[in-house]
């Protein structure tokens, strides 16, 4: 959801400069306007630039974060539901657009393999894998490490979900084309 909040920091946190990726530390008092609160994280801007804060921070900027927990079962064999993992993955969002990595068209693929721990290893560590391949709006854009580090924490939500590796790629290159018909109609392209 986009909205606009003026809100004061209640203590120091760490936040994700946009579009450099960079950390930086936030004092306490400092003031941000809230301007996207989508998929658990916020996007606020300072007197000094844009910022990512991740869920953990909400309490900080006065606000809750929805709950992500996935509800859904895993399939007869224990494996993660396809579903629910593309479901999560609708949760990501850059944090200068307010459409979600699914419908913004940058995944490319999303499979799910069987994880066969070595024999000298607790048959319990045995589960699946979930592989995305994804890309960004933009070749120069810092923000592709935590874009995938929320996709990889919301796959990992997933029931039956052990491992979950995120990669970024650039072959094709993105294009405006790769939108959904929601995404278009939320970005007021149609």
């Amino acid at each position: 959801m986009s909205i606009v909040k003026d809100r004061t920091l209640s203590r120091e946190l760490t936040a994700t400069q946009i579009p450099s990726g960079d950390k930086t530390s936030l004092p306490v008092g400092t003031k941000v306007m809230i301007h996207q609160t989508l998929g658990g994280s916020f996007t606020v801007q300072t007197d000094f630039g844009l910022f990512r804060l991740d869920a953990k921070d909400a309490d900080a900027i006065g606000e809750q974060v929805a709950d992500h927990s996935v509800k859904a079962a895993t399939l007869a064999d224990g494996a993660p539901d396809p579903e629910a993992v593309w479901a999560q993955l609708r949760l990501v969002f850059d944090p200068e657009i307010p459409v979600n990595i699914v419908d913004l068209g940058l995944v490319y693929s999303m499979d799910v393999a069987k994880v066969t721990p070595p024999a000298d290893t607790p048959a319990a560590a045995a589960g699946y894998q979930v592989n995305v391949a994804m890309t960004l709006t933009a070749p120069g854009c810092g923000m592709g490490p935590a874009i995938a580090e929320d996709a990889k924490t919301k796959i990992l939500l997933v029931p039956g979900v052990s491992l979950a590796d995120v990669r970024i790629t650039w072959d094709p290159p993105w294009n405006q084309s790769m939108i959904s018909e929601e995404g278009k109609m939320k970005l007021g392209l149609i």
